[in-house]
């Protein structure tokens, strides 16, 4: 039988950091993974974090897990993959299948960190190739560089049915519709804005009822719900696609820590069945913990964190630090994942509806049922400056945990304050050099670049661009309001990119002055890029 003094299972974001935290520390280390790639989610996750440079904020996902691994073989953590844990027995034993044989393993302590499977909902036709949860069309795009179908509907509106609809632009694939049977937008605001501009139609409080087909998905049916979630008769659309991505949720993956003897509670606050926990992440069993989704479904950067707290009290307990280096981690690290669990997002807020920000702004209906900000409501928040030559438009309105945009501006005119949950503003006594920075490194794609001087009868508007091939000066197309409705011509005058902004490019389209405040996303012509 083999032994380590730490054995984590799971190498995810939250098993890697707390891998690295204990091998820091001096602890000998061994991660299972039954996956044939460490990494976990991160390696799917295109797109940049939220939260503060403590966090990685702007950073995306897939560069997170890079330095994670990176840092997992320079401390010579031992990463076994293709290897499922079948057991956690009496005295940390732990059997795993590793090529067809069972290994039995022994350690002083164990770390749960196995994630979350992705929920699904039964329909008609659900079985039918073309049916798929939204998590496994990212895999399929991000790691195995397939694209999951061409036209899709996406069932989610919450962060992870948002963001995989834009990758799903990026991949080159059209999305007929966002649909979600909740009568508001589950994830942020700034997600589903960057979605609805480019012309997705997002409609809440509808649901599928059924996916038609002989061999694969061909369209799908779908239909208003009533306040109980009941298909409305005679308010079915059906849409065609050959794809159907579902994103209603993840479930803990308990089912090692329930099998083990840990005490368990259900808590849908959480996703499901998840273990009673201590406030390091241990278990109603001595020196076994859990860290991550497996403990409760939140986002990677805060996982990574809780990751680490499980170590740094294993490493204390083990005599690798003593109690004030280990308070001191404690108090940091809780400090960090309380800023990160902030907001009107945060864990203890789900399924609350809030109707004003902090600060006391009206939270716009139009983002909560529609996806998008209408001027109107934009015009009530601070950062909208209407000051002559170039200046910037911030269109963030809700409690979000990010604050890159205050760090990157060189001139610093973005105010986002000690609280990164705060709406952001402008210092007015600042002058915007126009860099473009902000808008580049915006987790949210919320921010805008706009000059109403550019020349007679016309201004620029600079906004955040991903997508291939990057159009080039001199293009033409339309430009798009917040809705995705075309509102003018456009011509591309410039496509700014930075090393700081990590691949997203500024793309500077020239429209009239009398759309500037409108025209948001730019969509060329007809055989242009």
């Amino acid at each position: 039988m083999k032994r380590y003094e730490l054995i984590v299972i799971g190498a995810g974001p939250s098993g890697l950091s707390a891998a690295i935290e204990a091998a820091e520390a001096g602890m000998q280390v061994v991660v299972f993974d039954e996956n044939g790639r460490p990494g976990g989610q991160l390696f799917k996750q295109i797109h940049k974090f939220f939260g503060s440079k403590e966090h990685q904020a702007k950073v995306r996902g897939v560069r997170i897990g890079e330095n994670l691994l990176a840092k997992a073989k320079d401390l010579g953590i031992h990463v076994i993959l293709d290897a499922t844990v079948l057991g956690i027995y009496k005295n940390k034993e732990v059997s795993v299948l590793i090529e067809d044989e069972v290994q039995n393993y022994k350690a002083d302590a164990v770390i749960i960190a196995t994630g979350a499977a992705e929920n699904m909902i039964p329909f008609k036709g659900w079985d039918l190739p073309g049916v798929m949860g939204a998590g496994a069309a990212q895999t399929m795009m991000n790691i195995q560089g397939i694209r999951p179908g061409g036209k899709i509907l996406m069932v989610g509106s919450g962060n992870v049915g948002l963001v995989v609809s834009f990758q799903l632009l990026q991949a080159g694939c059209e999305v007929a519709a966002i649909i979600d049977a909740a009568p508001r937008v589950g994830g942020y605001g700034v997600h589903a804005s960057k979605v609805t501009r480019t012309g997705i139609p997002l409609y809440t409080s509808y649901t599928v009822i059924e996916a038609k087909g002989v061999d694969s998905v061909e369209s799908a049916v779908i239909a208003r719900v009533d306040e109980c979630f009941q298909p409305i008769p005679g308010t079915e659309i059906e849409l065609g696609v050959d794809t159907i991505c579902i994103a209603v949720g993840l479930s803990p993956m308990s089912q090692l820590a329930d099998n083990a003897g840990c005490q368990m509670e259900f808590a849908p606050g959480k996703g499901g069945n998840v273990p009673v926990l201590s406030e390091t992440g241990e278990t109603s069993i001595a020196n076994v913990y859990c860290a991550g989704d497996v403990a409760g479904i939140e986002e990677a950067s805060s996982a990574m964190i809780q990751g680490k707290i499980a170590a740094a009290a294993i490493a204390r307990d083990l005599g690798y630090i003593d109690d004030i280096e280990f308070a001191e981690k404690k108090t940091a690290y809780a400090e960090s994942l309380s800023k990160i669990r902030a907001g009107m997002f945060a864990p203890g807020n789900k399924g609350k509806v809030f109707e004003k920000t902090d600060e006391g702004f009206t939270i716009s209906d139009s983002l909560l049922t529609k996806g998008y900000l209408s001027e109107s409501e934009l015009s009530a928040f601070p950062a909208l400056d209407a000051s002559g030559g170039t200046h910037i438009v911030i269109e963030c309105t809700q409690n979000i945990p990010c604050d890159p945009c205050q760090d990157v501006c060189p001139a610093g005119c973005i105010i986002v304050g000690n609280t990164i949950t705060q709406i952001p503003k402008l210092d007015k006594d600042k002058k915007c050099s126009g860099c473009g920075l902000c808008v580049g490194v915006c987790s949210g794609q919320a921010i805008f670049l706009v000059n109403d001087q550019y020349e007679d009868g016309y201004g620029t508007v600079g906004l955040p661009y991903e997508f291939l091939p990057l159009p080039a000066k001199g293009d033409v197309g339309k430009a798009l309001d917040r809705s995705g409705a075309p509102v003018c011509d456009a011509t591309v005058v410039e496509v700014r990119t930075n090393k700081a902004m990590d691949k997203t490019a500024m793309l500077v389209m020239k429209v009239p002055v009398d759309q500037l405040s409108s025209a948001r996303f730019f969509k060329a012509a007809e055989g242009g890029n």
